[in-house]
C-alpha cells in the first residue's frame, strides 16, 4: 500500500477503452490510493466502447486543484468527447500548472493538445493521433511509455503495465 493518501482523479466519458480505464482504477487502488471517478456530470453513467458502465463520483466543475495528487485520463473515443466540456479541459490545464502527475493513455493525448500542455514535451500516444500531438507542439516518441517532467503518456492497452509502473512511480516520491 505505498499510494496511501494518494488522491487521484481519473476521467471518463461515454466509449472509454475498457482496460484503459479498469487497470489504472484497480491498480491504483491496490497500490492504496484514493481513486474519484470524474465526468462532466456528477452520478451520471457512462459506458465503454463495449457497453461496460461506471458511474462518476464527481462533476470536472467541482474539483480544485489542490484536491488530488494525480489526473489519469484513459483513451478509446471518450477523450475526444472529454475535450468538448471545458471544464475537464481546464483541469488538465491547471494540473499542469500546479505540476501535478498528469497520464494520459492512447487518444487521451488529445485532452493534453487541447489543454495546450504538450509544446516541447515528449509524448506519445496512439499513431493515429501522431499528427495532432505534432501540431500541438509535443514531440513524439514512440515507446511504451514516455515520461516529461509531470506528463506520463503511453500509447496502446498492452503498454499498461509499464504506464502504471510509470504513474506509481512518480506518485511515490
Amino acid at each position: 500500500m505505498t499510494l496511501t493518501g494518494k488522491k487521484v482523479l481519473l476521467f471518463v466519458d461515454n466509449l472509454y477503452q475498457e482496460l484503459e480505464f479498469w487497470y489504472p482504477l484497480l491498480r491504483l487502488r491496490e497500490e492504496g490510493a484514493s481513486v474519484l471517478v470524474v465526468g462532466a456530470k456528477k452520478g451520471e453513467t457512462y459506458t465503454s466502447k463495449l457497453g461496460y458502465p461506471v458511474q462518476s463520483d464527481l462533476a470536472a466543475a467541482e474539483i480544485r486543484q489542490v484536491d488530488f495528487d494525480a489526473l489519469v485520463i484513459p483513451g478509446g473515443y471518450a477523450p475526444d468527447l472529454m475535450r468538448r466540456c471545458p471544464e475537464m479541459v481546464d483541469l488538465v490545464r491547471k494540473a499542469d500548472g500546479a505540476g501535478k502527475v498528469i497520464a494520459a493513455i492512447c487518444h487521451a493525448v488529445w485532452m493534453l493538445a487541447s489543454a495546450e500542455v504538450i509544446r516541447g514535451k515528449r509524448v506519445t500516444c496512439f499513431f493515429s493521433i501522431r499528427d495532432d500531438v505534432v501540431h500541438a507542439g509535443g514531440i513524439y516518441r514512440d515507446a511504451e511509455v514516455v515520461v516529461d517532467g509531470n506528463i506520463i503518456t503511453s500509447r496502446i492497452p498492452d503498454d499498461l503495465p509499464a504506464f502504471l509502473k510509470a504513474i506509481i512511480g512518480a506518485l511515490r516520491n
